[in-house]
């Protein structure tokens, strides 16, 4: 119902013969010269809560609003004004700061940049003042290659944030945010930056507040969602009169960034952009929060464990050269050469590349989201969304298009077609007051006229709207145009979710001696039991016994079984004494037209087709074959929703089972008392697929183990007739049973609670705003075959992710630290140098684990069961057998056997290298002091050639988790990835620098090898690689072994 108020003044009267209850409004000075401050919005005040608490246009009459803001209840801003105000900015909130002295520390420290901050320091320390009077030049060298590799990382941060960001700002700007507002006597639809002060505003359900608004009329089922604002869930009512002092508590005003929950209203804007309540509370908040997503915790979470080993080893080697060797064995090591040489601690498990990974991820996914023009509003939620168990899907513009027609229309005792243009149509008295029903009782409205004219509306009404236009043509020639000149609409209560039907109350203009007509659409399980008449094709009306109530339902099963929406078209006349209260409140009438939701004549029946998306049964095939369960939850009739389900493949099975089939079924009993093993509920793989449909009545009679039965037994399920209470019920009933990630899609005002309360909400982009702002997810073209492919991308990252610690662990913890073990414990000379070791980690094994972030999806990846998102974690004890007892234990004992081969052919045994300690000097064995650094410079040099070159087998090892590489070659096919052969051909160029590069040669002692020492490394890698496939043959061929259980 639509009510307005006079002004305490003013000198207006409503009409109450129609009852409208709508303002007359006295014609108003709008062409009157205002001075420029009246304009601009009040200037900026210091504190942003004290300009809120100033507000005063909640407490103004309606009469003064207009006044004020130089505007028309009935022509809306003018051309003149509009041009004035125009230019006083966008109607857009500007962002809260951005602490980039913040962001520039998280570049420079953040990571293992941190390590490299403690290697630097301790690097300088051991050159100046701990290296004498003649400090090495080693030292300083390894410090300034150090600094550079931190100013590199926090580079690569830096640009890497920055180019996700303009992706994803990219992205947003695609969003299509448009208002309707009243301009010139015309209703247009504007982008909602281009609001101004004093436009007249038209809000309807599921629209967002583009503005601060004061409302000056109302549906009287107005219902603001206010939960962005207050951060309450509760629905707040909204009025034209004042109701409270305090503005943000007041119910005559409507906040920028809310949502209209229920009915309509139209307002006057007051303040646009940073001037609205919300832009001032962004102000108040101050700088943007930095979150990380689950992977960078689960990283950083890995980094501070790593981290806080290296600090140990390393202070523990210093500690044991202070305490044992330097007293032990005098002039085996310096205090500057004890800390270059235990710097290996800090490097060695470090794995550098895995920050630069991570943040690389980010700007992967951003690509790919803005390559299908899908919106996400936190990269996180992609994480997530690959662990997703459950998918609750809605229908309506979801599964099927969101294009309705209407197909068919029958009464009691025939139906039609109506593509069918016949002569043979129903009688005049029975479609009249079908036609009626249809345009009056509708929503939906012509934008504007001519040949291009557009529909504003639900899908439904619109649909309904088409439907009335096609009957002005022959052979029926019913005219919508006389039909709305002829009646004025006297009261009116909006669709909403919960009543699922709308009312409007009309009377015949001019016969105020004619009893008005009430006229109600809705759902027929809804309306059949208040209808005690029927009409017949021939306008007959007979009464609804049990075999007409029956005929009815038969046609209704008959449509919903082919998929269409079916809605009753019903009307009672009543008695113009019932609406002839003249001191009743809105609130009421309302209450006095429930009461008459009763002994309704049903006119007839429409059934709507809204066909499914073309690629929505493939779609839903490819998220089932991923180990996730898609669930239906509509508020449409049982059959209905159960055909579109079968059609889109959600339901597989002939035999769909119901609510006394799930309470009588013989599993019932182990669900009994199962409440404690919960995380344990969901059907197993070796049970049959079993389908079932319930509807909103069935939930209302759930118990606990009802609910322990259908989340542990049923792999389909569709949910019908659901409230949005319901629907958020069920997705917290789901979370809680079987450690289900639940993902829910849909694009209504009444998805939009459980939307917010899943793990992972995804919206359409011609959705409700609701549905937008609750989304974590929005799809802007519509397209819902993007899911499966966020799903597959959220799992790759997290999969890439764990290649990219497989990979540089082993050569990293073992290879390297091995060399200062044996270096402090054994006594042998450095086998790696603590430049190369540095180097190896910074660059070499950097530059090879980026690759691995542009590896494709194994073939099995989505056919794997999705990831426990609160049990898995990115590294558990199967992957520290992998790196650890399997590759890591391959690797540093042949990488040292190259050591000592060579250290053999120079005529220095095992037993001359081990335990040598302060014996390696001038005159060991026979050799000077300058062969003997010779020799520890080349062995130094092929150890270092020899982890590099054995990581490539290391690498083709980790790209896959058990197909082989005959099957995922990174040359050619599906898994074809260049940027292995790139990085591989990048990190032995590298080596060639290091061991050829004049300068370093001289600065850091590296020095050429003997040409089979470069060739020697290639069978090791072919090995690790052999030995890998051989392992993953084993997985493959006996699945339920001691290997296969022990596999990553």
């Amino acid at each position: 119902m639509v009510v307005g108020s006079p002004s305490p003044n003013g000198d207006m009267e409503a009409d109450q013969e129609n009852l409208r209850l709508q303002l007359n409004y006295r014609t108003l000075s709008i062409h009157q010269t205002i001075h420029p401050e009246n304009e601009v919005a009040p200037a900026k005040i210091a504190d942003p809560a004290n300009a809120i608490r100033q507000l005063d246009v909640h407490k103004i009459s309606i009469n003064d609003i207009f006044l004020r803001y130089s505007t028309s209840p009935t022509l809306g801003l003018e051309t003149a004004a509009l041009e004035r105000l125009s230019k006083l900015g966008k109607n857009a909130i500007p962002p809260p700061p951005t602490a980039y002295y913040k962001k520039v520390l998280n570049y420079i420290f953040g990571g293992f940049n941190f390590l490299m901050w403690v290697a630097f320091i301790v690097t300088i320390i051991s050159w100046r003042p701990l290296g004498g009077s003649d400090p090495p030049i080693f030292n300083f060298g390894v410090a300034m290659l150090l600094l550079l590799v931190i100013i590199v990382s926090a580079t690569f941060y830096a640009v890497v944030d920055f180019h996700t960001s303009r992706i994803m700002n990219s992205i947003k700007s695609l969003i299509s945010d448009d208002a309707t507002v009243i301009r010139n006597g015309e209703l247009q639809t504007i982008p909602v930056a281009d609001i101004v002060v004093g436009d007249l505003v038209k809000l309807q359900i599921g629209q967002r507040v583009p503005a601060d608004v004061r409302i000056v009329e109302t549906s009287t089922d107005l219902r603001f969602d206010r939960s962005l604002l207050t951060g309450e869930s509760d629905m707040v009512p909204g009025t034209i009169d004042l109701t409270s002092e305090n503005v943000l508590e007041t119910r005559n005003l409507a906040f920028k960034s809310t949502f209209v929950a229920q009915g309509s209203c139209t307002g006057v804007v007051f303040a646009i952009g940073p001037n609205t309540v919300m832009g001032r509370i962004v102000a108040m908040s101050g700088e943007h929060k930095f979150k990380l997503t689950t992977v960078q915790r689960e990283v950083w979470f890995f980094t501070k464990i790593v981290s806080a080993v290296a600090l140990s080893l390393f202070v523990l080697s210093i500690i044991i050269w202070a305490a044992w060797l330097r007293r032990s064995y005098p002039g085996f090591e310096t205090a500057s050469g004890a800390i270059i040489n235990s710097l290996g601690c800090l490097t060695a498990f470090v794995p550098q590349g895995l920050p630069v990974c991570v943040a690389l991820s980010l700007t992967i996914i951003a690509k790919r989201m803005a390559k299908r023009s899908i919106l996400v509003k936190n990269l996180a939620t992609i994480e997530t969304l690959g662990c997703t168990s459950v998918l609750c899907s809605d229908k309506t513009g979801t599964l099927t298009i969101g294009q309705m027609t209407v197909q068919s229309y029958g009464f009691l005792d025939q139906q039609y077609d109506t593509k069918e243009t016949s002569e043979k149509g129903p009688n005049l008295d029975a479609l009249e007051p079908m036609h009626m029903i249809a345009r009056l009782c509708n929503e939906a409205k012509y934008e504007n006229r001519g040949e291009s004219r557009t529909i504003t509306g639900n899908a439904t009404d619109a649909a309904i709207l088409r439907f009335t236009e096609s009957m002005s043509i022959l052979p029926f020639s019913l005219s919508s145009d006389q039909l709305i000149n002829a009646y004025d609409n006297t009261f009116e209560i909006p669709f909403n979710s919960r009543n699922k039907w709308m009312m409007t109350v009309i009377r015949e203009k001019g016969r105020p001696d004619v009893d008005p007509w009430m006229l109600i659409k809705g759902a027929p399980d809804v309306l059949f039991p208040a209808c005690t008449d029927a009409l017949k094709s021939d306008g007959m009306a007979v009464p609804m016994d049990d075999d007409v109530r029956r005929q009815i339902r038969d046609l209704q099963d008959s449509w919903s079984r082919q998929g269409r929406r079916v809605l009753a078209l019903c009307r009672k006349q009543l008695p113009a004494l019932k609406m002839n209260h003249s001191n009743l409140s809105a609130n009421d009438i309302e209450e006095l037209m429930y009461d008459e939701v009763r002994d309704l004549t049903l006119v007839g029946l429409l059934g709507i087709h809204d066909p499914p998306r073309d690629n929505a049964k493939d779609t839903v095939d490819i998220i089932r074959r991923a180990g996730v369960r898609v669930f239906m939850v509509t508020g449409d009739f049982a059959l209905t929703a159960v055909a579109i389900a079968k059609q889109v493949g959600i339901v597989t099975q002939e035999r769909v089972e119901t609510f006394a089939d799930m309470r009588n079924a013989d599993f019932g009993k182990e669900f009994t008392l199962l409440s404690k093993n919960l995380s344990d509920l969901t059907p197993s793989d070796d049970e049959p697929i079993r389908a079932i449909v319930l509807t909103g009545d069935d939930i209302i009679q759930f118990a606990p183990d009802d609910w322990n039965r259908l989340i542990g037994k049923y792999t389909e399920i569709v949910f019908s007739r659901t409230t949005p209470e319901q629907k958020l019920l069920i997705v917290e009933q789901i979370k809680a049973r079987g450690d289900n990630t639940v993902a829910v899609t849909g694009d209504g005002v009444n998805d939009g609670p459980a939307l917010k309360a899943s793990d992972v909400g995804v919206a359409m982009g011609s959705g409700s705003d609701v549905a937008k702002e609750a989304a974590a997810i929005v799809l802007l073209n519509n397209d819902i075959s993007s899911i499966p492919v966020a799903i597959e991308m959220g799992r790759l990252v997290f999969d890439n992710l764990k290649k990219v610690i497989l990979y540089l662990m082993p050569a990293g913890t073992y290879s390297e630290f091995a060399t200062v073990f044996a270096n402090v414990f054994l006594g042998m000379q450095l086998a790696l140098s603590s430049y190369l070791q540095v180097c190896f980690s910074i660059t070499n094994d950097v530059v090879m684990s980026i690759s691995l972030m542009y590896e494709g999806p194994e073939s099995d990846l989505m056919l794997r069961k999705p990831r426990n998102a609160r049990k898995d974690r990115l590294t558990d004890w199967r992957f520290f057998v992998q790196i650890y007892l399997f590759i890591g234990l391959t690797m540093w004992p042949c990488a040292m056997s190259m050591w000592f081969y060579y250290m053999s052919l120079q005529g220095l045994g095992f037993h001359d290298v081990i335990l040598a300690y302060n014996k390696w000097e001038d005159g060991y064995k026979g050799f000077t002091i300058d062969q003997l650094t010779q020799f520890v410079a080349v062995g130094q040099c092929i150890y270092y050639i020899t982890i590099v070159i054995m990581q490539y087998g290391g690498l083709l090892s980790v790209r896959n988790r058990r197909v082989s590489i005959l099957h995922s070659s990174p040359l050619w096919g599906p898994r074809r990835n260049l940027v292995v052969v790139a990085s591989m051909i990048g990190t032995v160029l590298i080596a060639v620098t290091n061991l050829y590069g004049p300068g370093l040669q001289k600065v850091f002692g590296t020095t050429p090898i003997p040409g089979k020492f470069w060739g020697l490394p290639f069978s090791f890698a072919l090995g690790i690689l052999l030995m890998d496939e051989t392992r993953k043959l084993i997985v493959r061929t006996y699945p339920n072994s001691f290997v296969a259980k022990m596999a990553w």
